[in-house]
C-alpha cells in the first residue's frame, strides 16, 4: 500500500464512522494472523483525550495502525523514537498527527494551567498557544492553537532523520488532521 491509498483507506474508514456503517471486525482470526508479525499501513499521533479512538475513527481493524497517543498529542523522545519505530522498522507508510476540538490539554495550556508533570505537556503547547492567543474569541483561539499544534509536531517529526529519510526516499507521507467531535475528520495540513 502507498501513501496516497493509506490516506485513502483512513477517510473512507471516517465515512464509515460518520454514517454509522462501520464493518464488523472478526478480531480471533485477525489476532492469529498477528502472531507472525505486525504490517501496520499508517502511524498515527493522536490525543489520549477518551472520545478520540484512531481505531474507531477510521473503521480500522487489529494491526492496521500504529498508534501513539499523548495528552494534547505532543511528542518527546519517546514519542518521536516510537515513530522512528513505526516508519523505519514497520515502513507505514503514512504518517498522521490528528489533533481535535475542544482538546482539554490545549485548554489547560491556554488558561495557564501547570501542576506537577503536567507541565511538560503544557510547555510543548505554549508556542501553539502563544500564536494563537490574541484576545479574540476563546473557541476559535483554542481551535486554532490545536491546528497549530499539528502542524508544529509535524514539523517536529520531518527533524527526526529516520522521518527526513523516508519523506526524501518517497516512501512516507506526513499528514496533519483535525478531528471534530461529531466523527467528521479534516486534513489540515
Amino acid at each position: 500500500m502507498d501513501q496516497n491509498e493509506a490516506l485513502n483507506r483512513l477517510m473512507e474508514g471516517n465515512k464509515r464512522f460518520v454514517s454509522g456503517t462501520m464493518e464488523h471486525k472478526d478480531f480471533g482470526p485477525r489476532r492469529e494472523e498477528l502472531k507472525a508479525g505486525q504490517h501496520p499501513f499508517a502511524t498515527v499521533v493522536a490525543c489520549s483525550d477518551s472520545r478520540i479512538v484512531p481505531e474507531y475513527i477510521f473503521d480500522v481493524g487489529l494491526g492496521d495502525i500504529f498508534t501513539i497517543v499523548t495528552a494534547g498529542n505532543v511528542v518527546d523522545k519517546i514519542g518521536i523514537g516510537s515513530v522512528e519505530y513505526a516508519v523505519g522498522h514497520l515502513h507505514t507508510p503514512l504518517l498522521v498527527v490528528m489533533g481535535h476540538e475542544k482538546c482539554g490539554a490545549v485548554k489547560a495550556a491556554y488558561q495557564g494551567h501547570s501542576e506537577s508533570c503536567i507541565t511538560s505537556i503544557m510547555k510543548k503547547l505554549a508556542p501553539a498557544i502563544k500564536k494563537a492567543k490574541k484576545g479574540g474569541n476563546e473557541d476559535d483561539e483554542l481551535d486554532k492553537a490545536a491546528v497549530l499544534n499539528v502542524k508544529a509536531v509535524m514539523r517536529k517529526l520531518k527533524k527526526s532523520p529516520i522521518v527526513k529519510k523516508a519523506l526524501d526516499e518517497g516512501k512516507l507521507k506526513v499528514v496533519g488532521i483535525k478531528y471534530h467531535l461529531d466523527g467528521n475528520v479534516e486534513v489540515v495540513a
